[in-house]
């Protein structure tokens, strides 16, 4: 026999020894639980058990970070019972029991001393550690129960991405939610008090392993948190993406959420605010017009226009933010300043049919397609919409009057950084049972938004914005392409007048983007984006290069 089929064939005896072993111990629990049922909880649990098969819960698969560590795993807590008429002193036992179970000895007591008692229920939700303490104690008439929890190793990290499962075994929200059926597994069963007994082992959920970094996670975090602290926000969140793929590298909230904690959390905080809540993303989407009018040929980037401070369109009129005229006016100047005026000035020569098509082929308006349960589509009213006003087309070209998620925005101004063409985001990079890959998310590509010619375009222009303009999102050593926002708040009967959502988005490096970073914060007490999110975005990204080893731009190039 070769070399290789002896491996083989030791490889094949271990799967079966280990096989064996698992199939051998999980009919050992059985056993051990039908003579609970008969001896301890009869009376209980009757009702339950006429019918002679039981079912075999499997096992909910983990949810793994990239590099293989637990973000989501199924733990054991356990029902503590008791058989009264089995305990041979009630008091002993109830004494023993107290400080673990951290009731009082008298009420222990109380449950345990009824000789002609066959169940009693002493405790629940257990931890291992404390099961451990009674099984080693050996007390008659004593029985521990498992039960399955979701865990989340980590706490509050990466919460909102993960939903949570609750104590019936039901998935909302997040990853659980959308791979709920992968995760869950397969039920086996045993059917009993036959001629020929039978046995079918359950399988096992399937492990996911995604596309986040627990330790980029933990700084984007941490930045995100003494962010909203500095700039007295009441909220904020982060969104990491590799635009070559559409990979999430990293997705933050603030406030956070635990999912370990559902159940003391208020329902509205449960969803992921960066996919279920919308805000109007202000002037990010100026680079989506500017790009949309770069490719219908309307403007070029050497066009000019005459800016003077002020337009009235469809009845309403719009100024620029610094209420300032800037008389003759180039394109890329127009990105530098975030002029208002200037958007409107491109969008009318677009016209309705062809911008809206443009804000469509970026993917406003529509769900991104991401593998998170939960994801909203966002607002685009189009001509076609009861409820359309040509206002809208003015405002939308400076995004306002339209409503994205953090990852929408994010997923379409993503395009620009990668030549153009969208990528539907994903944070599963693969599904797995054991060492078995079941499925691997291939990048997808949903269109081409614009040529790359023109994105490489819009790129350079907001190199020069963060050059020019937005000097707080600046990294040493590297080149940033960037675009800032302040965008005003709905409220009934219009906007408020006191809060604003700051954001930037940025490209690094700005030539060759691997990485696209959206920081937005709520309500800052610096609503300026280029002096609260500009900041942020330069601590989160001068910390990515490093986790990611993007080296400067003096190496990089040298290496070209």
């Amino acid at each position: 026999m070769s070399k290789g089929s002896t491996e083989l064939t030791l490889h094949s005896r271990q799967r079966l020894l280990l096989l064996v072993t698992a199939t051998s111990a999980a009919m050992l629990l059985l056993v051990a639980r039908l003579a609970y049922w008969q001896l301890a909880a009869h009376d209980g649990l009757l009702a339950v058990t006429d019918s002679p098969v039981q079912t075999i819960r499997p096992r909910r698969g983990a949810i793994l970070d990239r590099r293989g560590n637990p973000l989501a795993v199924e733990i054991n807590v356990y029902r503590v019972t008791a058989a009264p008429n089995q305990i041979r002193d009630p008091s002993e036992t109830a004494r023993a029991l107290a400080p673990l179970l951290e009731r009082p000895m008298e009420e222990l007591w109380d449950a345990v001393r009824d000789p002609e008692r066959r169940y009693a229920l002493l405790a629940t939700e257990v931890p291992q550690e404390t099961a451990q303490a009674i099984e080693a104690l050996g007390l008659p008439g004593i029985y521990l129960e498992p039960e399955p929890r979701r865990w989340y190793p980590n706490g509050a990290l990466a919460g909102y991405v993960f939903g949570f499962v609750n104590r019936e075994g039901v998935a909302l929200y997040g990853l659980e939610a959308y791979y709920d059926e992968e995760l869950r597994g397969q039920k086996g069963s045993w059917l009993a008090d036959t001629l020929e007994p039978h046995f079918k082992p359950p399988r096992d959920g399937y492990d996911l392993v995604l596309t986040l970094d627990r330790a980029v996670q933990a700084v984007v975090e941490e930045r995100l948190a003494a962010a909203v602290a500095r700039f007295e926000a009441t909220g904020g969140d982060v969104v990491v993406l590799n635009p070559k793929t559409g990979a999430v590298l990293a997705m933050a909230s603030y406030p956070p959420f635990d999912p370990n904690a559902y159940a003391t959390t208020p329902p509205e905080r449960w969803r992921n605010p960066a996919v279920s809540v919308l805000y109007e993303p202000g002037s990010v989407v100026k680079v989506l017009t500017m790009a949309a009018g770069l490719q219908a040929g309307v403007i070029t980037p050497d066009s000019t226009y005459q800016d003077e401070g002020t337009i009235r369109y469809g009845g309403i009129e719009i100024k620029n933010w610094d209420r300032r005229a800037h008389g003759t006016t180039t394109m890329t100047r127009l990105l530098e300043l975030s002029l208002n005026v200037g958007a409107v000035h491109i969008a009318d020569a677009l016209g309705r049919e062809r911008f809206y098509e443009f804000m469509r082929r970026f993917g406003l308006g529509r769900p991104t397609g991401v593998d998170l349960a939960g994801e909203l589509e966002g607002i685009l009213r189009t001509p076609d919409d009861p409820g359309w006003y040509p206002a809208d087309l003015a405002t939308n070209s400076f995004g306002q009057g339209m409503a994205t998620t953090p990852l929408q925005i994010t997923v379409a101004i993503a395009a620009l950084a990668n030549d153009g063409i969208l990528m539907r985001p994903y944070l599963v990079d693969r599904i797995m049972d054991g060492d078995r890959v079941v499925r691997r998310t291939r990048p997808t590509a949903v269109r081409r938004a614009v040529s790359a010619a023109v994105a490489n375009a819009v790129k350079q222009m907001m190199i020069s914005v963060v050059e020019e303009e937005v000097v707080k999102a600046k990294i040493p050593g590297y080149t940033v392409a960037g675009k800032t926002a302040t965008a005003q708040i709905p409220v009934e009967g219009g906007y408020d007048k006191e809060g604003a959502i700051a954001s930037f988005i940025g490209f690094i490096p700005g030539d060759d983007p691997q990485l696209v970073v959206l920081v937005k914060l709520d309500r800052p007490n610096a609503p300026q984006g280029s002096e609260s999110a500009a900041p942020v975005f330069a601590e989160i990204a001068e910390a990515l290069v490093q986790l990611f080893d993007i080296p400067p731009d003096h190496i990089r190039l040298a290496l070209r």
